[in-house]
């Protein structure tokens, strides 16, 4: 019997989430409760990359915590970013975002439609004279890195933000029934957390391949994975797990 759901992501913020729907319609309890956090790079760990951000007159920004972290550590060391820096994002939600930092112009600001770094490599080679800055987690490929290359455009990949273990704390009751994970970094702050973690009747269910890998390789039993055809999201998916389990 599932009652009681760990999904380790910050809580929804608009009442009309799924979530929400299956809680009422099932009678269980979530619980958000993520275990990673993302924290900046202090002024002196950036230094020691020995990268001069004014350098350089382009910033490629792929999330919202590289923005937040780029700003912040801009303040950090204050330097004043120039008015005519260009900003090349992977959404545009993501440019939209920029507005929180510095007035938005669009003949400065350029965004993909797809979220894929790919989608912003026209936009990038049509400003080749730019010297691109992108800041990055701790954790990351060299895929942008490779793309930048192939254009032979002019790029420096800086890590500005880490992704540590969000730790639990003795008071924390570890009584879930079900555990939801969306990236590898999740399951090994589980097993960080929880050295010594029997999965017994806990379910798992995983977003996406990686993490499901993730999950096999702990030597842990996989649940329900998500998507599949028939389920594209994690809630539909969820939805049904329950519906199956609480028979």
């Amino acid at each position: 019997m599932i009652k009681k759901i760990l999904v380790s992501q910050p809580q929804p913020t608009s009442e009309k989430s799924p979530y929400f729907e299956i809680a009422s319609k099932y009678g269980v309890e979530l619980v958000f409760r993520p275990f990673i956090k993302i924290e900046g790079l202090s002024a002196k760990e950036f230094r020691q990359q020995k990268v001069n951000i004014l350098d350089y007159t382009a910033i490629v920004f792929t999330s919202r915590n590289a923005i937040d972290h780029f700003f912040l550590l801009c303040k950090e060391l204050r330097v004043a970013i120039p008015e005519d820096m260009k900003y090349f994002c992977i959404t545009e939600t993501i440019a939209l975002y920029i507005q929180k930092y510095v007035q938005y112009r669009k003949r400065k600001v350029f965004f993909g439609s797809t979220g894929k770094i790919n989608d912003l490599l026209p936009a990038m080679v049509k400003h080749k004279t730019e010297k691109y800055l992108v800041p990055l987690s701790d954790v990351h490929n060299n895929e942008i890195a490779e793309l930048l290359d192939s254009k032979k455009l002019v790029h420096k990949e800086v890590v500005m933000y880490r992704t540590v273990s969000n730790d639990f704390t003795p008071e924390e009751n570890f009584d879930y029934d079900m555990l939801i994970f969306f990236s590898p970094s999740g399951i090994q702050a589980l097993l960080k957390n929880f050295p010594k973690f029997e999965q017994k009747k806990i379910a798992i269910g995983t977003f996406g391949p990686t993490t499901a890998k993730a999950v096999k390789e702990a030597g842990l039993r996989l649940d329900l994975e998500a998507p599949t055809p028939k389920f594209p999201s994690i809630t539909a998916a969820l939805d049904d797990f329950i519906k199956e389990h609480n028979k």
